[in-house]
């Protein structure tokens, strides 16, 4: 992506013969794709949702052999989902070097950085440190829930998919008509070509990129709040 920008800069440097056209052309090359293309990171999250999901129930199934939670984590490590392996296996490999369940647990949840793990991490505390009943009943509850919250998010994600949409179309008709005027109509930006017209193109830009990230962030979906968050802030992983 770096060399992409660098190449778009150079050859808008040597066309208009503009160090500010070149810079804003590098870093619109940058950025711009992540702006225009679908949306990964609202994939991502759904993807991890998911995994959490499918996760618990492994758990819960695990359980009703009879296993013990600790045991059943060690079992699910090698199966776990893709979207959350990574996370596991740093819990289980803590597990295996024979630190408390509990703070393993909220370890794990630090690593996730997920709502929806948070309340299935402490479904899963409080079941390590207060030996609650019906564990297994709760994770597929848990596991019902965070599919529940997928499709919500995906609601949400189509109703928000009209403003990326609407972002899109903004942002490609300021550059087609940007375009357009420095391959047709170089007469009318020559007074860009002077000193202070390259401080007032760069000043434009600025204006530009503001109003950009502006739509960008109404056209996605904040984050939600997490339930453990303040346990970790206060310290309470060791």
């Amino acid at each position: 992506m770096i060399l992409l920008a660098l190449a778009v800069a150079a050859v808008v440097g040597l066309v208009t013969r503009w160090p500010a056209a070149a810079l804003l052309a590098g870093l619109g090359a940058w950025w711009l794709p992540r702006l225009l293309g679908p949306d990964r990171t609202h994939a991502a999250r759904l993807a991890r949702i998911e995994a959490i999901a499918s996760w618990s129930e492994m758990l819960r199934d695990t359980l009703s052999a009879a296993a013990g939670l600790e045991q059943a984590i060690l079992a699910t490590a090698p199966v776990a989902p893709v979207a959350v392996r990574d996370e596991i296996h740093t819990l289980a490999a803590r597990l295996q070097r024979g630190e408390p369940l509990p703070s393993s647990l909220r370890a794990f949840a630090v690593d996730l950085d997920d709502p929806t793990g948070d309340l299935v991490v402490a479904a899963l505390v409080m079941a390590a440190e207060h030996q609650a009943r019906l564990l297994g009943e709760l994770l597929g509850s848990l596991a019902v829930a965070a599919r529940e919250q997928a499709a919500m998010r995906l609601r949400v994600a189509a109703q928000r998919a009209r403003t990326r949409t609407s972002v899109r179309v903004i942002v490609g008709t300021t550059l087609l008509m940007a375009g357009g005027l420095v391959l047709l109509n170089r007469g009318y930006l020559a007074p860009y070509g002077t000193a202070m017209g390259q401080l007032v193109l760069l000043s434009v830009g600025a204006l530009f990129t503001v109003s950009f990230g502006w739509l960008t962030r109404m056209a996605a979906a904040p984050p939600a709040a997490r339930v453990l968050a303040p346990v970790a802030e206060r310290g309470g992983v060791r």
